[in-house]
């Protein structure tokens, strides 16, 4: 953004936007301009509302907003979409198909159907010509990405063309209905022995990368309040009851949903809390537990130094880290919650303080652990709306010890101890033949190292500016001795009427280029 959007009256109603008095915020000229360019561009605002690690809160509020607003697929096509991928009229497969849909995103579109034993059912299908449109926006994406880290280097710092590839791997997910099938029936493994989880049952017959079919859902959307109380629903139960759904999955099952924002959770007759939409999951491996777990004993211990080291243990820098200065900002941190238990602290600003950190250091959260802080932050704004009263930090501080008596227990040791043991045997078998290869290489002159000459980038810079003023000297010299030797060899008729004028212009020019040269020269410099 150039700044301009300030002179152009977009709020008076220009390009069809909504009129009002105030002028349209940086962040809203984004979301419209997303909201503009279509599906896959609001898909990738959705996504970019997420990276609490990128963007300040005010963009993430606002990209916040972006829906999939666009209009049904006719059912002409929807049919024909059903009958190719299932290979049967809707109503062969289905003893009842309504054509209207219950919602329709930028990806496909959802319908209610009924079998033919009675079940209700959901039928997604996914629009036509979607896979060829978002392959041509993803091509694009990377183009722009790698043309903006090539010209600017902030965009390199951030790694752009990473978080394109990120991005174009998260959006080719939920592209493919298999794979959210598969994410469902994980789901429904972590949680058969949980009576008050209900994730329903994928009808794999009726399912294709194109089309998928599920149970149906029937229930109040978590964050219909008043529906709710009319129910007699506890809401301070029900929102510790979310808690523990949400946090059992990252910190006991290590794949949690990664999407949970209230439309995709219902509250059953009788309590049950009933999910939907497996597009979007994240998954927390063990060596990311452990690096959680370090630091999290880093921040209660109150111990900067480790938790500058727990911080980079994660994956978050790629590029050459002020530690001085990250420690500083991480010192401050742990000051502002001195003297306070884990049972009082808010995981929302800890989270905020922790992410703007991330920002100013420029550094760069790996995809899962974003999911992780966004599911996290989501989780408590989702039991604040149910229970205003009630801290998330309740039910996280005993899964949080849990993961402390988990990573620190004898049997973890042992096995620790029995793979390190295994690594170890596998270098020493491998050492030799690596030594030899070394020494052939060394010998034959092919052995070569590589080097990334960052911090030579100042100096660099200094003598790229000093070749700068040599040359312009030169030109400025070059150009007065060459009008001197013109003046005096080349004789034109009417030699005397030019002679004044042109040396008072190439005087004119000597003086412009010294001045500059000399401005050059004395100006302070940064770097």
């Amino acid at each position: 953004m150039l700044g301009l959007e300030r002179f152009v009256p977009f709020h008076h109603g220009l390009l069809g936007h909504p009129r009002r008095h105030e002028p349209y915020t940086r962040p809203e000229h984004i979301r419209m301009a997303l909201e503009d360019l279509g599906a896959a561009w609001i898909k990738l605002g959705q996504i970019l509302s997420t990276r609490a690690d990128l963007l300040p809160p005010e963009y993430l509020t606002e990209l916040a907003k972006l829906q999939d607003a666009v209009p049904p697929v006719p059912s002409e096509a929807v049919r024909e979409v059903i009958a190719t991928e299932l290979g049967l009229q809707p109503e062969q497969v289905f003893a009842s198909f309504d054509p209207t849909p219950l919602a329709a995103g930028s990806i496909g579109q959802a319908h209610a159907a009924t079998l033919f034993d009675g079940t209700e059912v959901v039928v997604k299908v996914r629009r036509p010509g979607v896979v060829e449109q978002v392959e041509q926006d993803l091509e694009l994406f990377l183009n722009l990405a790698a043309a903006a880290s090539r010209r600017w280097e902030l965009a390199e710092e951030y790694d752009l063309v990473g978080l394109a590839q990120e991005f174009a791997q998260t959006l080719r997910s939920e592209l493919d209905y298999l794979r959210e099938g598969w994410n469902a029936d994980r789901f429904a493994q972590n949680f058969s022995g949980d009576p008050t989880v209900h994730i329903p049952r994928v009808f794999w017959e009726l399912t294709t990368s194109r089309v998928i079919t599920l149970e149906r859902i029937h229930g109040i959307k978590i964050n219909d309040l008043q529906a709710l109380e009319a129910a007699g629903v506890n809401r301070s139960a029900l929102a510790e009851q979310t808690a523990r759904i949400l946090l059992k999955m990252v910190f006991e099952d290590g794949f949690f949903h990664a999407d949970p924002h209230p439309g995709n959770f219902f509250v059953e007759p009788g309590g049950r809390i009933g999910l939907i939409d497996f597009g979007m999951v994240g998954s927390v491996d063990e060596p990311t537990q452990e690096r959680l777990t370090t630091l999290l004993l880093a921040l209660t211990r109150r111990d900067p130094d480790r938790l500058v080291e727990a911080f980079l243990d994660l994956g978050v820098a790629r590029r050459r880290v002020d530690r001085a200065g990250l420690r500083e900002d991480l010192q401050h941190l742990t000051a502002r919650y001195y003297n306070r238990s884990l049972r009082e602290i808010a995981v929302g600003p800890l989270l905020a303080d922790t992410l703007a950190i991330v920002r100013r250091h420029r550094l760069h959260l790996p995809t899962n652990l974003v999911l992780l802080l966004k599911t996290v932050m989501m989780a408590e704004g989702l039991v604040a709306q149910l229970d205003p009263d009630f801290r998330l930090t309740d039910v996280l501080v005993p899964f949080a010890e849990r993961m402390v008596l988990k990573q620190y227990s004898p049997l973890r040791w042992v096995r620790r101890l029995g793979t390190a043991g295994l690594e170890a045997a596998e270098l020493g078998a491998e050492l030799p033949r690596q030594l030899r290869r070394l020494v052939r290489e060394l010998e034959q002159g092919e052995l070569q190292f590589g080097m990334r000459p960052e911090g030579f980038e100042p100096l660099m810079g200094r003598l790229e500016r000093l070749a700068n003023r040599l040359v312009l000297g030169m030109l400025a010299s070059a150009f007065i001795v060459g009008l001197a030797v013109l003046m005096a060899v080349f004789h034109p008729p009417n030699v005397e009427r030019l002679v004044g004028p042109a040396f008072g212009l190439g005087f004119v020019a000597a003086v412009l280029l010294g001045a500059y040269l000399a401005w050059t020269i004395l100006r302070p410099h940064r770097g």
